[in-house]
C-alpha cells in the first residue's frame, strides 16, 4: 500500500514504515501529527484518485529529526572581462520523518 501526499510544497510517494526528508516543518522532535493533503492512494490494486485530495484519507507521520541539513548548494557568479567572481553556498534545514500508516 502507498499514497502520494502533498507536504511542505512537495508531492512525495510514501508508505508505511518508510523515512523520508521534507522541507522544515513546524512540529518538533518525537511529535506525531496527521497529513490530510492525500492525491492518491494504492491499496493492494485498488486506486483512488482524488480531486485534488481523497476524502477520508489520512497520512499519519512522526518527526525524527527537526534540524537536519541538505546537502551544500554552491552559487557561483561572475562577470566577465571584469575580474569579479564570487562564490557562496548554503545548505537548507529539512525535517525527517516517519510514516506510520495509511488510512
Amino acid at each position: 500500500m502507498y499514497a502520494i501526499i502533498e507536504i511542505a510544497g512537495q508531492q512525495i510517494k510514501v508508505e508505511a514504515g518508510s523515512e523520508i526528508y521534507v522541507n522544515r516543518l513546524p512540529q518538533k522532535k518525537d511529535e506525531a501529527f496527521e497529513i490530510n493533503k492525500v492525491l492518491l492512494v494504492d491499496a493492494d490494486g485498488a486506486v483512488k484518485i482524488g480531486t485534488p485530495y481523497v476524502d477520508g484519507a489520512v497520512v499519519k507521520a512522526t518527526v525524527l529529526a527537526d534540524d537536519v541539513k541538505a546537502d551544500k548548494v554552491l552559487v557561483f557568479k561572475k562577470k566577465r572581462r571584469n575580474g569579479t567572481q564570487t562564490l557562496n553556498g548554503h545548505r537548507q534545514k529539512m525535517s525527517k520523518i516517519r510514516i506510520d500508516s495509511i488510512a
